[in-house]
């Protein structure tokens, strides 16, 4: 019966992957994979976290199962970085106990999670702006989610308010809105606050529930800067669901590591939404990973390590955003202007390349990327961004 499998193509971002590692040209540049590089190309364990795997080491004392929830410790400490220690947007919220969570394998498991939960709740149809993430519509599709479009940006490169606005009023009751919560995938173009206040209010005066994805908190403009637009709609909506990742902002790739947090009209009505949640998560993966929540939490419960892990993360936005500045100091260069990457925000920007502009920097360049033209910022260095800037001019001019 398996010979019925048709075969499926091949993921566009491993391949690329593949041609990059092929290549013998010893000054290749990857702006395809997703992670952060340092100035000298490298993706390193935080330190913070490095501290607390070895504290983990010392005195963990049992590998038994924790339960569909996870670390309900990671889970706890990490909410006052998402919802704010003393944000007036949120601290209602908080102390009436309305927002409840549990771990999950990473982001894509809170974000598959959190829209099986939006097909148990009988919604039937999924708005996003595109382009996104690929993986959000390929899990809307598998959970036989009706997906409903809108465009993200403008041609000028800023957030297209007006289509949400549009998508809002044609949104029927009972629909769910996907939006990024910052760090726009693959873009780098954000709401701005102003946004996120009308959008807050759009949301209030319909009956849609929102899934907000905030995988990048802290590579953007800052900690609680990042989760303004997460919290203004929080405070405006009876209830949503906030999938989350730390992937990106500790570091824990390969570790997995995510929370999905649902948020109800009452306080009353979580033990409901919970009960579906963990019965969803063992039907999927049972219990998540527990090493990188582990981790997580020891940093997120020593105020010194949290400390370093902040100022890690300091490190990380500000490189990206020098990276940006030389490139947006660069304008017009051949055929596309740079300027606009200077304002986004976060590891993705697109430059709009042809196909042909695409392949051309792969083969006369070594350089590798998306089809779309999503460059990964963080693959930028000292030592190959003005070569990067330079094979710009040479396909586009």
């Amino acid at each position: 019966m398996l010979t019925n499998l048709q075969q499926q193509p091949a993921d566009a971002l491993l391949a690329l992957i593949k041609l990059h590692n092929a290549d013998p040209r010893a000054d290749k540049i990857d702006l395809g994979v997703g992670v952060y590089r340092t100035g000298q190309g490298d993706t390193p364990v935080f330190t913070a976290v490095k501290a607390a795997e070895k504290r983990l080491v010392e005195t963990q004392d049992s590998k038994a199962y924790l339960g569909p929830e996870g670390d309900m410790g990671f889970v706890t400490a990490l909410m006052p970085h998402v919802f704010g220690r003393e944000d007036p947007t949120t601290q209602g919220i908080l102390q009436a106990g309305r927002i409840e969570g549990m771990q999950t394998p990473g982001g894509t498991g809170s974000l598959r999670l959190a829209l099986a939960m939006v097909k148990k709740a009988q919604v039937r149809r999924v708005w996003m702006g595109v382009p996104s993430w690929p993986n959000h519509a390929q899990i809307c599709a598998d959970l036989g989610l009706e997906l409903k479009t809108f465009n993200h940006a403008t041609p000028e490169g800023a957030a297209d308010i007006a289509a949400l606005r549009a998508a809002v009023a044609e949104a029927g009751e009972g629909d769910a809105f996907l939006l990024h919560g910052c760090c726009h995938n693959p873009t780098g173009i954000d709401y701005t606050d102003a946004h996120w206040d009308e959008i807050a209010g759009l949301f209030a005066g319909n009956k849609v529930l929102p899934v907000l994805d905030l995988a990048y908190q802290g590579l953007g403009a800052g900690m609680d800067e990042d989760a303004y637009g997460v919290r203004r709609v929080l405070a405006a909506v009876p209830e949503a669901l906030v999938a989350y990742s730390c992937d990106k902002n500790f570091g824990l790739y390969r570790d997995r590591t995510g929370a999905l947090y649902v948020m109800m009209a009452d306080a009353a009505q979580l033990p409901a939404a919970m009960s579906n949640a963990h019965a969803l998560a063992r039907a999927n993966w049972s219990q998540p990973p527990d090493h990188g929540a582990a981790a997580a939490r020891i940093v997120l419960e020593d105020k010194a390590l949290t400390a370093q892990w902040l100022d890690e993360l300091d490190t990380m936005r500000e490189r990206m955003r020098q990276v940006r500045a030389r490139l947006a100091a660069a304008g017009k260069t051949g055929g596309v202007d740079l300027t606009p990457l200077g304002g986004q925000n976060g590891l993705f920007s697109i430059i709009p390349f042809t196909p042909e502009q695409v392949q051309a920097m792969r083969e006369r360049h070594g350089i590798y990327f998306a089809g779309s033209g999503r460059i990964n910022v963080a693959g930028l260095t000292v030592g190959n961004i003005d070569r990067f800037i330079a094979a710009v001019a040479d396909v586009t001019g």
